[in-house]
């Protein structure tokens, strides 16, 4: 089989196993994917949290899908297919062999990113494809100067920032890249990057605007999710943690570089990995060294200078290089002396985080005992608070409050899908039309076993407390506790609208 077949059926059959597995067995989708559902319903041009394209993506999968909720998974899995096609690519533009690029591949997908988190489609599994094919693009753009690629690049680095803003690290280290290297600078005297953003800055206008409209609200939230130093220590500590944490993730590509080298040919590494060493071109090398490691440098700097702790999950798109960089410096496959062994070794560690996943869906909650987001009774909660609704007002539910689990699972699951009114704060929900909920009138949720929703709530109806409260069994043979859902009912001229500060 060659190495291009064997990447194929490889990658295939690793994305639609990480596609299928949640698919088939988990009751309700992770945190990110309900919150994008309940996000895309309303169709903006930005959210609370992030710019507006996964959850534009996930609603699309709704549609498309017929009200499906696995959707999510299946995006995952493109983004993981999209990433492993553009490392190939990119591989074999550096000037590796086919057998060189499947291994980069393989090495790439047992990296942490690429397996467990996989679930979970949020916008930084969505920056994967994005990070990896702006790198192919610029260096294909560098090396033709076709006005061609230069546009991709431009409306793929604008989806970027649709996904999410942390793409601008990727842009500055492409602009910085092009100012650094005098054979690059040539470029900036012909018309391609100049269109490149050009395209980029037309096609994010309409977001610009909306940011503008909304007072930058996705930026707060970026800052917010950035904890500041609390002393001087955090500013070494921070960022150590932070390379830790992305070394660690890595530790699946160290366990197939063991098993592929043995414990013989691991005592003669260092010589044999000299005479073996791919040989690529310097600008090749200059290329790999500064995408791998300038924006990985830039982070760490910034964590040091500010103190604050960077989110570890960051750090997914960041490292879509490292197994084209493994194979180009430690001369993997040629010096491994069981190169069988390292494709056992990357299909285990595939086999285990799969297993890890059907554990978390059929066994987590037997040994565990305790209550998990994955089996939260979303369907039966939804269907119940809409009947109650409609009862009491003879109306379909139009607006439910909340915090963002308690409603986003209302709005995904209720009939008619009502739309999640953030918190009861219209600066946090800029899609509210005022008017309109003051004449529907809406439903406050909540959960747990207080009286009153959250204090942000309460003090908009001093004194109420919950109309009703009910207890729902968990989507699990396991006795965990019951999800204990409350709630009060806001007939149509009786809600209270603190203006927008």
């Amino acid at each position: 089989m060659t190495p291009a077949r064997a990447a194929i059926w490889y990658c295939g059959l690793v994305c639609l196993l990480f596609a299928l597995v949640p698919s088939l067995t988990f009751p309700t989708p992770p945190l990110d994917v309900v919150e994008g559902f309940a996000w895309g319903r309303e169709l903006q041009l930005g959210y609370t949290k992030h710019p507006p394209m996964q959850a534009w993506l996930l609603e699309l999968t709704y549609r498309l899908t017929g009200g499906g909720t696995f959707g999510g998974y299946w995006l995952s899995a493109f983004c993981a297919a999209a990433g492993y096609l553009l490392v190939w690519r990119l591989a074999r533009r550096l000037g590796l062999s086919d057998r060189q690029a499947f291994w980069a591949v393989v090495l790439t997908s047992v990296t942490f990113y690429f397996t467990l988190p996989m679930p979970e489609f949020n916008p930084n599994i969505l920056q994967v494809p994005v990070w990896a094919g702006m790198m192919l693009l610029f260096h294909r753009a560098l090396e033709k100067g076709r006005l061609s690629d230069w546009i991709l690049l431009g409306a793929l680095a604008a989806f970027g920032l649709y996904t999410k803003y942390f793409v601008l690290l990727l842009i500055g280290t492409i602009g910085l890249y092009t100012l650094v290297f005098a054979d690059a600078r040539r470029i900036v005297f012909t018309a391609g990057p100049w269109v490149c953003a050009l395209v980029c800055a037309g096609l994010t206008v309409p977001h610009v605007l909306w940011l503008i409209e909304t007072d930058f609200l996705t930026l707060h939230y970026a800052a917010s999710r950035s904890k500041a130093a609390q002393s001087l220590l955090d500013h070494a500590v921070n960022p150590v943690n932070f390379l830790g944490a992305q070394i660690g993730n890595h530790a699946g590509l160290f366990l197939v570089v063991l098993a592929g080298l043995g414990w013989t040919t691991l005592s003669r590494f260092c010589s044999s990995r000299k005479q073996s060493v791919t040989r690529l071109a310097p600008l090749q090398n200059r290329f790999l060294l500064w995408f791998a490691f300038v924006p990985l440098a830039v982070v760490l700097f910034a964590s040091a200078l500010t103190g604050g702790e960077f989110e570890h999950m960051w750090g997914t798109p960041m490292f879509v290089l490292s197994g084209i960089l493994t194979v180009r410096y430690l001369a993997v496959p040629a010096i491994w002396a069981f190169p069988r062994r390292a494709m056992a070794a990357a299909i285990a560690i595939q086999a285990i985080f799969l297993g890890v996943l059907l554990g978390q869906a059929l066994l987590e909650p037997h040994w565990k005992q305790k209550q998990t987001r994955l089996h939260y009774p979303g369907k039966a909660i939804a269907a119940d608070l809409a009947h109650i609704w409609k009862t009491e007002t003879g109306t379909e539910l139009a607006y439910v409050a909340g915090d963002m689990w308690s409603a986003a699972n209302v709005t995904l699951f209720a009939p008619g899908r009502p739309s999640m009114f953030y918190r009861h704060n219209l600066m946090l929900s800029p899609w509210i039309d005022p008017q309109d909920v003051q004449d529907k009138g809406l439903m406050i949720v909540w959960r747990g076993d207080r009286e009153t929703p959250e204090s942000d709530m309460s003090a908009l109806y001093p004194g109420a407390t919950r109309d009703g409260s009910r207890s729902f069994r968990y989507s699990t043979p396991a006795d965990l506790p019951e999800a204990i859902v409350n709630w009060i009912v806001v007939p149509p001229g009786k809600v209270t609208l603190p203006p927008v500060k």
